[in-house]
């Protein structure tokens, strides 16, 4: 069994934090599901973009059940343990939850790329069969390719069950493992950069293109990219902040911060990219926030929507 000891420093309030994790999980489950059903019984909204934000919201509901389900049970228990199966099991789905985000976020960096560099061009390129096999790709490339690095953790043998978190992470069970993992850990961080690289390439390619274009663009044109961007910008950001957080956390001495802010830091990029997502692209987008708004203020008159 491992010890998941920060809840110890939540015992006081524990109902207090039951009724916040409880309420953040129902407002995971509301925001993305709300935006999956919009987009799938509204065939205007039936585009690449749309298709790729609609699995962009199916993995904020994995992450968040990921993460919140077991945090509620363990805070509960007297005991704050899980078992080491379950944890292994944690370690995969939290890892692979934000590898399929960086990867559709970099797909969907890819669709705004054709949709403003090749525009004439853009339901040629990005056909239905294109779109799927991007899609396919964003969810099978990360729960593959985790399974090589995973690989590793499985035929450690844990020698400590003591872990400062409130879930378990994969960095954490190397560090308590029997053996020295020196070799591991570099072979990891090694893994993790070249699994990372098709995501951050096709990026970096796609926006510095864009950019190209708005350089040489009308002004009315800079905008009218500014507008079609900035949606997938604030996910980026969002996303890029909270990884900063867990690897600041993870590799660096944050004993001087409070446990506020510790458990802040530690949560933010499993639970507010999937809060967050819904509200930057339901707001933002013209058509699928007026989608949204119809459907919440028309009672028991859910279809059509126009």
């Amino acid at each position: 069994m491992i010890v998941l000891e920060a809840f110890y420093r939540m015992e006081d309030l524990k109902y207090l934090y039951f009724v916040v994790f409880i309420m953040l999980y129902m407002l995971i489950l509301f925001a993305n599901a709300i935006v999956i059903f919009v987009i799938i019984i509204n065939k205007v909204l039936h585009n690449p973009m749309n298709y790729f934000l609609c699995n962009l919201a199916v993995n904020g509901i994995y992450g968040g059940t990921a993460l919140l389900p077991p945090l509620l049970g363990t805070l509960m228990s007297p005991s704050h343990e899980v078992s080491l199966a379950c944890c292994k099991a944690q370690v995969y789905f939290l890892h692979t939850y934000s590898m399929i985000e960086f990867t559709i976020l970099s797909v969907m960096c890819y669709d705004r790329y054709v949709a403003i560099c090749y525009p004439l061009q853009y339901h040629s390129i990005m056909t239905i069969t294109k779109v799927y096999k991007l899609i396919a790709f964003s969810w099978g490339y990360p729960l593959v390719a985790f399974v090589m690095f995973f690989s590793l953790t499985l035929r450690l043998t844990i020698c400590q069950n003591r872990l400062g978190r409130v879930y378990c992470l994969n960095f954490y069970l190397f560090k308590m493992s029997c053996v020295n993992t020196y070799i591991e850990n570099i072979l990891g961080l090694i893994f993790v950069v070249a699994n990372s690289f098709p995501q951050l390439a096709m990026t970096f390619y796609s926006y510095r293109h864009i950019l190209k274009i708005c350089f040489t663009a009308t002004k009315e044109s800079k905008i009218k990219a500014l507008k079609t961007c900035s949606p997938h910008l604030f996910a980026i950001m969002n996303y890029s902040v909270g990884c900063f957080f867990e690897i600041v956390q993870s590799r660096f001495d944050t004993s001087y911060l409070s446990f506020e802010t510790q458990m802040f830091m530690s949560l933010y990029f499993l639970i507010f990219p999937p809060i967050l997502n819904p509200v930057i692209y339901g707001l933002s987008v013209q058509a699928l926030r007026d989608n949204i708004f119809r459907l919440c203020g028309s009672g028991n008159k859910l279809l059509p929507l126009k």
